[in-house]
Formats: C-alpha cells, structure tokens, sequence
C-alpha cells in the first residue's frame, strides 16, 4: 500500500558532511528518503515542481545551532509536516515510522500501540480528519490508475525521472561512499531500481 511505513532502519545509506549550506544536502536526503515526506509518506511525483519539499532540522536549529549543517540532523519533509513540527522537539521518525510500529487503516488513519509513535503521530496532527481524508483520496486515485491506466499508476508510484547522480556530488568528505551504489541513480543504471513503490 502506498502509505505503509518502510521497514525499520539500522542506520542511514549516506554520510555526506562539511557543506558550507545545509541546503546542499538537497540531493542526498531526496535519495535517503525515496523522494517522499518522512513523516506523512507524502511523494515527490504528487505535487507541484517546486517547493513542496523542505529540508527539516530534526533537533530545531534553534535549540541546536551547531546541527544546523550535521546530514544526519536532516530529515526530507513536506511543507505540511514541517511547518507542523516547527522547534517542536519530537521523537526520531526513523526509529518511530517504521511498519512494524504505525498501520495505516483503509480509513486512512493512522493505528500504533507504540507510545512514542502515537505521541508523535499526535505531535504532527498526521491522523488529522483532513490528513486522513488526503490519504484516502490518494489510495482512491491510486488504485484507478493500477486498473485503468499503467502509464499513470507508474508516474504516481514511482520514483521521479530526476533521481540525483550521487557519484557526480562532491561533498567535502562522505563517511558512507557505499551509500552511491546502493542510490536510486545506480540502483536504475544497473536495473534494480523497481518501476514502483
């Protein structure tokens, strides 16, 4: 389903450090985040061209100035959930967002036994009556097209044309350059990247 929450994770594919920008870690987070919202699974082929994704400091740059640039202090977001989030100190979505923790019902609501998952759930509004009903619209949409039209189901659930070539980027230093080969770029020049997700 396209709001299930990808498997737990043990730690991030990239390691990219020492921009001068945080900003300049655009490309690495769309790839780390298969160029969707870590919070509410919003996609990057859903929206507009431009601006609907921000780069959201997990510990707010206010509390923390001297993340402001740590990769691993960044997280891909929507303008949505971040505005939502704001300096609010919240659980670590990586850890909390993951499928063997958060459901999504037919419904479109959100369903964890987990604390911590829930209170960020509640943190972020994402089982909002309007947020729900977004996610029902798009399971709606998105299941015509898989009956009626390939060509859109593919575009919808897809990954972007755009994907970043990562191996192209020159960070100052990367403490994970194993990370390029398993990126979206690589994963599609060798023909293992699926045509869905």
């Amino acid at each position: 389903m396209i709001f299930d929450y990808p498997n737990r994770r043990k730690e991030r594919r990239h390691g990219p450090a020492e921009y001068a920008s945080y900003k300049s870690y655009r490309p690495w987070l769309r790839d780390e985040f298969d160029f969707r919202c870590v919070y509410c699974l919003k996609r990057e082929t859903w929206g507009q061209v431009t601006g609907e994704f921000e780069l959201d400091h997990f510990e707010p740059q206010s509390i923390n100035p001297q993340r402001q640039r740590d990769y691993f202090n960044l997280l891909y977001s929507c303008r949505r959930c971040n505005s939502v989030k704001r300096d609010q100190t919240v659980g670590d979505p990586l850890r909390l967002l993951h499928s063997e923790n958060v459901a999504t019902l037919p419904d479109g609501s959100l369903q964890t036994q987990h604390v911590n998952s829930r209170r960020l759930i509640l943190q972020l509004d994402l089982n909002s009556p309007r947020l729900n009903l977004w996610r029902v619209m798009w399971m709606r949409i998105v299941a015509l097209a898989a009956e009626r039209d390939a060509d859109l189901h593919e575009q919808l659930v897809g990954f972007p044309n755009d994907v970043p070539d990562l191996s192209k980027l020159r960070p100052p230093t990367n403490n994970r350059k194993e990370g390029i080969t398993e990126s979206c770029f690589s994963r599609r020049q060798s023909g293992n990247l699926p045509k869905v997700y």
